[in-house]
């Protein structure tokens, strides 16, 4: 489980067949679980500052390709502040950027989600994107706003995104749970 509080943005090393390595500061051991970008992947190798994953065709399927730096989240626990959201580094949809308008420091991002997201939002509600927890500012039919502070901006690879970039999407797993719960409620 994660808080889609970012540590860090990290520079992917290399990505050949299935083996993913990033240059990171944050530690891990062999077996942790660590959110690349919102998926959560499991440290198969760790040598000085690297830590290396095995990434599944599952993986590659439902989520955006990895750019040239991540952001890194290790996984939360106990005892550690629940400064985001809950998260689960299980990627449910790819979303694409619209237009990120530039406002005094802050930056409003509009990306342009599927269907089967949108459902699960809500204005002001949660949603991970790109593993971070951000707060949803404005809900359109086909789209989404967030506003983005000078920090997020800073540290993670959100500044980096432009028009046309793919990005990952978690909505809130709180959403489904209550989804699944009224399903079962009307039968």
């Amino acid at each position: 489980m994660f808080t889609g509080i970012v540590r860090e943005a990290a520079r992917v090393a290399a990505f050949e067949d299935g083996r993913l390595a990033v240059d990171t500061s944050v530690e891990a051991a062999v077996g942790d679980s660590v959110a690349l970008d919102g998926v959560c992947l499991t440290v198969v190798d760790n040598r000085d500052g690297t830590l290396a994953f095995d990434v599944v065709p599952e993986t590659l399927a439902r989520a955006k390709r990895f750019r040239d730096r991540v952001n890194v989240e290790p996984a939360l626990r106990a005892g550690d502040p629940l400064g985001g959201h809950f998260v689960q580094g299980h990627v449910d949809a790819v979303g694409h950027v619209r237009s990120l308008e530039r406002q005094g420091g802050d930056v409003r991002l509009s990306i342009e989600a599927p269907v089967d997201v949108l459902r699960y939002c809500a204005e002001k509600g949660s949603l991970a994107v790109e593993g971070v927890s951000l707060t949803i500012a404005a809900l359109g039919e086909n789209e989404l706003a967030l506003a983005l502070v000078p920090h997020t901006l800073a540290v993670t690879t959100l500044g980096d995104l432009e028009p046309g970039d793919e990005v990952n999407l978690e909505v809130d797993i709180l959403a489904k749970y209550v989804e699944r719960a009224l399903e079962a409620w009307k039968t």
